[in-house]
């Protein structure tokens, strides 16, 4: 089997923000929605706050490697990793196993910047406002090792906070 693409999926403020006090700050449910369409199915990779933020236990119909330093940390339900490199290894088994050709990386901050150095694919919801105090930021898309191949203007939903732009970027060629 080829290697599974890693896609990460992010929603990031225009000011770079996708976090505030352990929580996302907004309500978008056109793009929860939207998130877990692309996700089901599919192994997740997330570091233990962003995990905690769930309310600490896996989302619904996904396999959850949780990354953390602590190596008595351990949650049923998820397999627990040290590293971002050991958990794309165990994703991989697990997409291997589930059939499946992608692995999402969910976050938080510090996962991302490792992340980004790697990811094939960014699913990125541009939140279409500047958010004040944020205490998590994504890394800047670098347009020259990633290239916009979609783009869907979402109008503010009735649950949603702001309106957003789902945007998906490849990762150039070499």
């Amino acid at each position: 089997m080829t290697k599974p693409t890693i896609a990460i999926i992010v929603a990031v403020s225009r000011n770079g923000v996708i976090g505030r006090d352990g929580d996302m700050p907004w309500k978008l449910s056109t793009d929860l929605k939207r998130f877990k369409a692309l996700t089901s199915g599919k192994p997740v990779i997330v570091g233990r706050k962003t995990f905690d933020s769930f309310g600490g236990k896996p989302l619904p119909g996904r396999p959850h490697v949780v990354v953390t330093r602590n190596a008595d940390w351990q949650q049923e339900g998820v397999e627990v990793a040290a590293s971002l490199d050991e958990a794309l290894k165990v994703g991989e088994r697990l997409a291997a196993e589930a059939g499946v050709d992608t692995i999402y990386v969910l976050g938080g901050g510090q996962i991302y910047v490792d992340a980004i150095k790697i990811a094939d694919l960014l699913q990125v919801t541009h939140v279409e406002a500047d958010i004040p105090d944020g205490d998590t930021y994504f890394p800047a898309i670098d347009p020259q090792v990633f290239e916009q191949v979609e783009e869907e203007v979402v109008p503010q939903g009735e649950k949603d906070t702001y309106a957003t732009r789902f945007a998906t970027y490849r990762r150039r060629k070499a």
